[in-house]
């Protein structure tokens, strides 16, 4: 590894974008498989975590087993494996001072375009430091590990009279740090994975909190700690009980999965009956608990200990599913008319997706749109040359995807090596039928549908979303599958030119693109 300066323009083999949980696990296997190569990992916070260093909120937790989410290098050794904010910050804390990854992390700076040149076969990234000062990176790969939301603000809808309400409106995603709300009255407006963490947390404080959804959300109950983990790390040494765990929540993953998808009426009724169970057949399941959509529809919520369901049947909170009308002074009224009151109201509404941090992207001096491009494998884009995103699983643990992506990335640098080729990308000339690049309907996918990249209806064009054969199209199959172009310049610049001039007339012509 070379030394790498701040204040001088550098050339670099490969630049990495967040220090995530993917971020670092890129940093790590380029440092122990590709030892050669420089590198550094740009971050725009001052430390590295990514989710787990940014929300605030009370009760943050991982909605993965931490046996499949952890990195398959680094062991998960904790009792519960459903891992807090603070765990899994310790986690990452010890692979970087383990590993010294501090010595390639560059923090507050944020890239903010990147320019590919095909005649010199390399990136040019403009990176503007947290005082306002900019300077250029070289690059010939590019990595984005941004994940995929905005990290300066979530999603807020607009509430009727939110300027009348006395008390607090917080959004997750702005959490004050160190805030009091002991005894107070909270509302959280939301039945995704945040409002699921956040209700059992509050309850245990405030005078009480009202769980306020729209409509439900598939729900349902695991224990916090795995017996047979218990059982196996008594004896066996922590890697292999890892690798043991890592099988048996994958293998459940994907099962659960494929059921959900095939038999999702029988699905539902799994969930709901454990729910209505874990509730004790108290609270109407049928009203918050039986969603509209099939189970993985939208991503299915995990508590741990059934803390939820625990703080609903206490009394220290309690489950309302109707629509807003209004805020009011002192709360919120409902369009069926009765009122909520509250002195905090929490807005866990979701997120707002952007794609690659937000930054500019250019190829031979054409801007590229996000929504002419397809993805490729689920990790590439369309006559994007040279730049490759992490993006995991949305249906089961982030990082098994991650590492797929990783190991993919080393082998193709290695190939480029070997045969001495300069770049890369998967070439796709005539527009094809697509769908969502994601297969989910939640709000916040839908929301920012339009104009995000595309998938096709077939692989490589298609995620397969499912471990179990990424593993075997990825990892196990030949890189050069006839769709990746090398070192192929005349076709990369002429497809940018002919779609630039397309967008043009479009422009012209007054079209909506």
């Amino acid at each position: 590894m070379q030394s790498i300066g701040e204040n001088t323009t550098d050339h670099l083999d490969v630049l990495i974008i967040g220090a995530g949980i993917s971020g670092l696990g890129m940093c790590y296997t380029l440092k122990n498989q590709r030892p050669k190569d420089s590198f550094a990992v740009i971050e725009s916070r001052d430390n590295f975590g990514g989710t787990w260093d940014f929300f605030k909120y009370p009760g943050l937790r991982s909605d993965s087993d931490m046996y499949t989410f952890a990195y398959s290098f680094k062991p998960w050794t904790e009792r519960e494996y459903i891992g807090s904010a603070e765990r899994i910050n310790n986690y990452l804390r010890e692979l970087v001072e383990d590993e010294k990854l501090l010595d390639y992390i560059r923090f507050r700076q944020r890239v903010v375009k990147v320019s590919w040149s095909s005649k010199a076969n390399r990136w040019t990234c403009t990176v503007r430091k947290s005082d306002g000062v900019e300077y250029s990176i070289s690059c010939k790969f590019l990595v984005s590990c941004t994940g995929y939301y905005n990290y300066e603000n979530g999603y807020l809808p607009k509430f009727e009279g939110a300027e009348e309400f006395q008390g607090d409106i917080i959004h997750p995603q702005k959490w004050p740090e160190n805030y009091n709300y002991k005894n107070k009255r909270i509302v959280v407006i939301g039945s995704g994975a945040t409002a699921v963490t956040l209700v059992p947390k509050l309850a245990l404080e405030a005078d009480h909190v009202v769980m306020l959804q729209r409509s439900p959300t598939y729900i349902y109950n695991r224990p916090a700690s795995d017996g047979l983990y218990r059982f196996l790390s008594s004896f066996m040494p922590a890697k292999l009980t890892n690798k043991i765990m890592r099988v048996k929540y994958v293998l459940m993953q994907q099962i659960t999965y494929f059921l959900s998808k095939q038999f999702p009426q029988f699905m539902a009724k799994v969930i709901r009956k454990e729910t209505a169970k874990a509730l004790n057949d108290e609270i109407d399941v049928n009203t918050h608990f039986k969603p509209s959509y099939k189970p993985w529809d939208q991503r299915v919520c995990m508590v741990p200990d059934g803390d939820l369901f625990d703080s609903l049947n206490n009394g220290s909170a309690s489950i309302v599913t109707s629509q807003i009308a209004k805020f009011t002074e002192n709360g919120i009224r409902l369009k069926n008319g009765e009122h909520i009151d509250a002195d905090v109201i929490v807005t866990a509404t979701g997120l707002e997706i952007q794609l690659w941090g937000g930054m500019a992207i250019e190829v031979d001096g054409q801007s590229v749109i996000p929504n002419s491009l397809t993805n490729y494998k689920g990790m590439m884009f369309s006559n994007i040359p040279n730049l490759l995103m992490i993006f995991g699983y949305t249906n089961s643990s982030w990082t098994l995807k991650a590492e797929l992506t990783y190991q993919y990335i080393c082998r193709l640098l290695n190939l480029l090596e070997e045969k001495q080729y300069s770049s890369v990308y998967p070439y796709l000339e005539d527009e094809q039928e697509s769908e969502g690049i994601v297969d989910l309907n939640s709000g916040y996918i839908l929301r920012a549908a339009p104009f995000l990249p595309k998938q096709g209806l077939h692989f490589p064009w298609r995620n397969k979303d499912f471990y179990l054969k990424d593993l075997m199209a990825i990892k196990y199959t030949d890189i050069e599958d006839g769709v990746l172009r090398f070192d192929d310049t005349e076709h990369l610049e002429k497809f940018h030119k002919k779609a630039a001039s397309k967008r043009q007339k479009i422009k012209q012509s007054g079209e909506k693109t």
